[in-house]
């Protein structure tokens, strides 16, 4: 008699890692990428491949359980959460998304065993040719690139030295899938927080990239997978992850600043800090409004999934609705985090401790351009009726 494997949650596996994560943080800090360890026990538990396609090994999560999980791996560690927003989509868009024969050189021929990592902003330009790319171009921040064996690399095609355009007013911008060993990294990565991603610069110089290994960066229409993620695109499921992996730093912080709160006397002040009105009044304020931003991003994405999984499409509405949920949950979690840490006191700025690294990474993680004031103007635009779309929503 055969029996079904038990499904288990991605966020359940990430949980598992609690202690390892914790004891290892420093580690990963020291190296500027995540440790050995860290990244073996991904692969032991099954998390680095949880949020692929079932063709690759993957679980097919809801967008509830993905942003679930990140914001667990980011309550753990800053770096640890950052990479579950590298590694994990990227897989996921590869095997996704390639073309078969692409799908069968990268995933099928290394037994799904495939780290993924990278930048797929278009900053490269690569040449039509016959078979494909002539690829050139430099990345930085090339988040998880520290223990990825193939690396993403986003670039606009040229054909008889112009763009190609999908159609008027949206370019065509690809996607590369590159082995580590064509990829020149100049490293780069030293920075205030964040530290233990590796993060690194990179670079390629007229690479010829087969066409099956590349996929169109705004495509939703997936070649594997029955799940709706697919279906919604990289840029939700990006959006949905820079959101978690905010608020689940800033629960990190809110979480011990509540913890010390008992125990902390400030100097000259007789009264422990969770006794003071002031400090009550704003871990009110601020662990509902965390709640609140939680609760946002879950019905604001899983209002697009269910749209998609009736068989609707992704309306301009719904794709600004998404990335104006994000902008405003990583304003939330920036918030939060920065009022635990001065109500810590100088608990929070001894290097080591959660407090001091959530702060670093909070203000590093929050600096990208995914979830800028710029992407609330496109959002609001659409809304308004002044633009009725925008293609990189």
């Amino acid at each position: 008699m055969t029996t079904t494997p038990v499904r288990v949650s991605p966020v359940d596996l990430a949980r598992g890692m609690r202690d390892l994560v914790a004891g290892e943080a420093a580690a990963s800090e020291r190296g500027r990428t995540l440790s050995p360890p860290v990244v073996e026990a991904m692969w032991d538990s099954g998390l680095m491949t949880a949020f692929n396609p079932a063709a690759a090994g993957g679980a097919e999560p809801s967008i509830a359980e993905m942003i679930e999980t990140w914001i667990e791996m980011a309550w753990q560690d800053g770096s640890f959460g950052w990479i579950g927003i590298a590694n994990l989509p990227s897989s996921f868009a590869a095997a996704a998304y390639l073309p078969d024969e692409g799908f069968a050189e990268v995933f099928t021929a290394n037994a799904n065993r495939v780290t993924m990592g990278g930048q797929f902003a278009p900053n490269g330009q690569g040449i039509v040719t016959e078979g494909g790319y002539r690829l050139t171009g430099s990345w930085n921040f090339g988040s998880g690139t520290g223990h990825s064996a193939y690396i993403a690399a986003g670039f606009i095609p040229m054909e008889d030295g112009e763009m190609r355009w999908i159609r008027e007013g949206e370019p065509e911008l690809m996607v590369a899938v590159v082995p580590r060993d064509e990829v020149t990294f100049t490293d780069g990565w030293h920075v205030q927080g964040l530290k233990g991603t590796g993060s690194y610069d990179y670079n390629v110089t007229d690479l010829f990239v087969p066409s099956w290994r590349t996929f169109r960066l705004f495509t939703r229409e997936p070649l594997r997978g029955g799940y709706a993620a697919g279906r919604m695109g990289m840029m939700p499921v990006t959006a949905a992850g820079h959101a978690a992996w905010a608020l689940g730093v800033a629960k990190s912080t809110l979480d011990d600043v509540e913890s010390l709160a008992a125990t902390k006397f400030r100097m000259s002040d007789m009264a422990s800090l969770a006794s003071r009105p002031t400090f009550q009044k704003d871990l009110a304020h601020h662990v509902a409004a965390w709640r609140a931003a939680r609760l946002l991003v879950l019905d604001t994405f899983g209002a697009a999934e269910a749209a998609v999984d009736a068989g609707g499409e992704l309306t301009p509405t719904h794709r600004a609705d998404m990335r104006v949920a994000a902008v405003y949950a990583t304003g939330v979690a920036r918030a939060a985090a920065e009022w635990a840490h001065l109500a810590a006191g100088t608990t929070s700025i001894r290097e080591g401790s959660r407090l001091e690294r959530g702060f670093r990474d909070i203000y590093t993680g929050t600096q990208h351009a995914f979830i800028s004031e710029k992407v609330a103007i496109d959002a609001a635009q659409v809304w308004l009726g002044v633009i009725e779309d925008h293609f990189s929503l």
